[in-house]
């Protein structure tokens, strides 16, 4: 049979259909009743139970992985880089409050392999399972002469929801005297890969296989570990210390993405607070003391672009602050006391 000429141009319709047609079953575990139609329309529909809330306040968020995939292609790993995108997205409106409702992906590459797209989407399916919202839709490109051989790309966006009473807003309930928690990240998470791939690989001279014996691992599964879901946490710790008709004793939730502390926290504070985080009241983590003893890279710096072992961030009324700790660490999170909320303007500092 004669080969179709959008295909010896690098655009493979059938092949793209064919694969497609696997989505059904992956995404299975991922349903929620609220979903209406079948993947694969022009649109993903999602019946709102509005009954559950008052005054429901949707709240969206798009991200992708940065240069995370660079070691997804040096690895011909695939099969975490989707779940990494879903916890992010889902962290990143669980600082709000919100519940995660339904996800939808972007993928775009030059030639589709049919291996890479299923593992992708393996990842995608895994995330949002375990954060119980919905891979409802998405979009596939193929775009040959765009990207690299054997390159790709990955976006992703969320929607949840929040009942607007519940909202949290720092700006409004922190203040001077909130304890601030640390909560445990699994490593760079999605983010400072450019510093980090430059100081491991073209500095130090390691290669994405070389077994490091500091990290108990290679280099590469190192620095592929998954990105954690704060998500399921933030819904239990607000379920069990922020009760209506009391005032709130968790107040606020910071991301520590692009950024770190210095850019991340701040977003949550009042005008005139401040937040001191205490350098060493934290286990660092192997890859952290790595990159910072052998990076060559100011220790201020060090701080904004990595999360240095913490993840999330909770500010809690300080009388909560032992409770709230032994809570999360109920939960099989590893968490520290890590700094306090001072008088300032608005800005986060680490001593």
């Amino acid at each position: 049979m004669k080969q179709k000429a959008y295909a010896a141009a690098g655009v493979d319709i059938d092949l793209g259909n064919k694969v497609k047609g696997t989505l059904p079953k992956l995404l299975a575990s991922t349903h929620r009743r609220e979903v209406l139609g079948k993947v694969g329309g022009f649109g993903g529909l999602f019946a709102l139970d509005v009954k559950k809330y008052r005054q429901p306040v949707l709240v969206s968020s798009v991200d992708g992985v940065g240069t995370k995939l660079k070691l997804a292609f040096a690895m011909d790993k695939h099969d975490t880089i989707g779940e990494d995108l879903v916890n992010h997205c889902v962290n990143d409106i669980a600082v709000l409050g919100a519940e995660p409702l339904f996800f939808l992906d972007y993928l775009g590459t030059g030639k589709l392999e049919p291996h890479v797209f299923t593992d992708i989407i393996k990842g995608f399916a895994r995330g949002c399972a375990a954060n119980g919202c919905t891979l409802i839709g998405g979009e596939t490109a193929q775009m040959p002469g765009f990207y690299q051989a054997g390159e790709y790309d990955v976006s992703g966006t969320i929607v949840g929801v929040v009942e607007k009473s519940r909202m949290l807003n720092g700006q409004k309930s922190v203040k001077r005297g909130d304890a601030v928690i640390g909560i445990a990240s699994s490593g760079l998470h999605t983010n400072g890969y450019s510093l980090a791939r430059k100081i491991l690989f073209e500095q130090l001279k390691f290669q994405p296989g070389d077994f490091v014996p500091d990290l108990h691992n290679t280099v590469g599964d190192e620095l592929l570990k998954v990105h954690v879901s704060y998500g399921p946490l933030v819904q239990a710790l607000l379920k069990k210390f922020n009760r209506a008709g009391r005032p709130d004793r968790v107040k606020a939730f910071a991301h520590i993405t692009g950024g770190g502390f210095v850019d991340n926290i701040p977003r949550v504070l009042p005008a005139k607070c401040d937040v001191v985080i205490r350098k060493g009241s934290w286990e660092m983590g192997p890859l952290f003391q790595l990159l910072a003893e052998r990076g060559g890279v100011d220790e201020a710096e060090l701080y904004q672009v990595f999360n240095m072992g913490v993840g999330m961030v909770a500010v809690v009324a300080a009388e909560q602050a032992d409770a709230a700790l032994k809570f999360i660490r109920s939960q099989k999170r590893r968490a520290w006391l890590i700094g306090e909320v001072v008088k300032g303007a608005g800005e986060a500092r680490v001593e």
